[in-house]
């Protein structure tokens, strides 16, 4: 075998290694480099929604897993508030992928909490509701509806919200 090939052949393996290594082990709990792509394997204990999933703000710890139906497969970290009946995640109005893509598909999806994963559906909250969704969501952040959660982003009483139900 030439060493051409055989550099060919080591080089092929690397790469292939290095996507299974990046769709298995991402999304990395950051907000710049490597964080920001998501990967596509979601994980948990498939169980039943929760008619209360209130009860899991105070157990479970940091951000939760959301994978949404369909194409593509990515796996992303959403801030989440547990709520009667359901769960509230919110982003940025920026128009990003996530979101768009409820609007667009439906909303089916799955979230990890903790070690458990829920079939759910993500409905956008564009009523009266939102408001008081956006204020669980931004006093769990340590923020107040008038402040940015961070230097450079929208108030937060400006930012989009989904409400994840049982499908």
């Amino acid at each position: 075998m030439s060493k051409g090939k055989l550099a060919g052949m080591i080089t092929a393996g690397v790469v292939v290694i290095a996507i299974l290594g990046w769709a298995f082990t991402a999304p990395y709990l950051s907000n710049q480099g490597l964080g920001r792509l998501p990967g596509i394997y979601l994980g948990g204990t498939m169980s039943e929604p929760l008619e209360d999933f209130s009860v899991l703000n105070g157990q479970i710890q940091g951000p939760l897993l959301m994978k949404q139906a369909g194409f593509p497969p990515f796996v992303n970290y959403l801030s989440w508030v547990g709520a009667q009946g359901g769960v509230i995640t919110a982003t940025r109005p920026d128009g990003g992928l996530w979101a768009q893509r409820v609007r667009d598909d439906g909303g089916d999806g799955w979230l990890r909490i903790g070690d458990n994963t829920y079939p759910l559906r993500a409905i956008e909250i564009l009523d009266e509701r939102r408001l008081p969704m956006m204020a669980q969501w931004a006093e769990k952040a340590g923020r107040t509806l008038d402040e940015p959660l961070y230097e450079g982003s929208e108030i937060m009483r400006e930012w989009e919200v989904f409400f994840w139900v049982p499908r």
